[in-house]
């Protein structure tokens, strides 16, 4: 039976989203597994990673968390329970096997992913992209127009859990960054990675418990990737993996040579720029380079093709 793609806004208890599913000829076509997307600090929705996945037989809700009408202005205090509430509505709908349910994230949503699954019971597969294994600052502005230097000195929280604050650790402004600034020089992220040795109590609180996870990880990450905070933080999730001998399958990816361009599924457009804008009109760095990210974008989608098929 041939199929086509069904695209429905999801305004539902809250939820800001689009859900991507095949639409069978036959109403007794067997369900599909779910899956959840995250994208990054940018806010807003990506579509289009929900539609690829949807066209490989998965219902896909793009979850936005902050950005668009309806939702907060600013990456601040976002309860998880917003991400429990789509879960369970991507759940719900007659094309899903609830059983069989997993989220992909990026960037802060990797982080996001990580945080979700070691909450809540239920999902089977997760796919971290360039995220952290901790819990890291919050944006207190907008990432379009705010200050650059104010939002990296301005901590607060990114993710609440009933109605308390989630420890996280706050950004550094090294001079770094302060002297990049003031010669109108393009910034990296990766530059105001907070310092995990400078309190190893909040490190400890801040460190995500991907042990709880009851599902299979896959980690993905750009061994030159400064667009994000790069090996060293999402080293941590495979490490505590390690120590706690997770019981289901997890692999740690690293593409040597490539920075944060690793996220978004292949395009057909070629090799991308390793800079992007940033608040105010100033310009990130992501590390890597065009040629291999290119390659690592791709591989990176096979692995997570491959991985969801494996596990849901």
């Amino acid at each position: 039976m041939t199929s086509s793609l069904v695209r429905a806004e999801v305004r539902h208890h809250g939820l800001v989203g689009v859900l991507f599913h095949s639409e069978p000829a036959s109403d007794s076509a067997a369900t599909l597994p779910g899956v959840l997307t995250l994208g990054g600090a940018e806010g807003g929705l990506h579509e289009r990673d929900a539609a690829l996945l949807a066209e490989q037989g998965y219902v896909a809700l793009a979850l936005a968390y902050y950005g668009l009408p309806g939702l907060p202005d600013v990456l601040k205090d976002i309860p998880l329970e917003y991400f429990a509430a789509a879960l369970d509505y991507l759940r719900g709908h007659r094309r899903v096997d609830p059983r069989r349910m997993g989220i992909v994230g990026g960037s802060k949503g990797g982080e996001a992913a990580l945080l979700v699954a070691a909450t809540f019971p239920g999902i089977r597969a997760v796919v971290c992209l360039a995220g952290s294994g901790y819990v890291t600052q919050g944006i207190s502005q907008s990432v379009y127009t705010g200050s650059f230097r104010e939002i990296m000195t301005t901590p607060v929280a990114c993710w609440t859990y009933q109605g308390r604050e989630l420890p996280y650790l706050p950004n550094v402004l090294p001079s770094r960054v302060e002297e990049a600034l003031e010669a109108g020089e393009p910034v990296a992220l990766g530059w105001t990675k907070p310092d995990v040795t400078a309190d190893t109590d909040l490190a400890e609180a801040a460190a995500i418990p991907v042990e709880k996870i009851d599902g299979a990880v896959l980690l993905i990450v750009g061994g030159d990737d400064i667009g994000g905070y790069g090996v060293t933080l999402h080293d941590v999730a495979a490490r505590r993996l390690e120590a706690h001998k997770h019981p289901h399958t997890w692999r740690h990816i690293v593409h040597p040579g490539a920075g944060h361009n690793i996220i978004a599924p292949p395009d057909g457009n070629g090799p991308q720029p390793t800079t992007g804008p940033g608040p105010s009109g100033i310009t990130f760095l992501n590390g890597g380079t065009p040629e291999l990210d290119l390659q690592a974008r791709a591989e990176t989608w096979r692995e997570a093709l491959k991985f969801l098929q494996q596990e849901l």
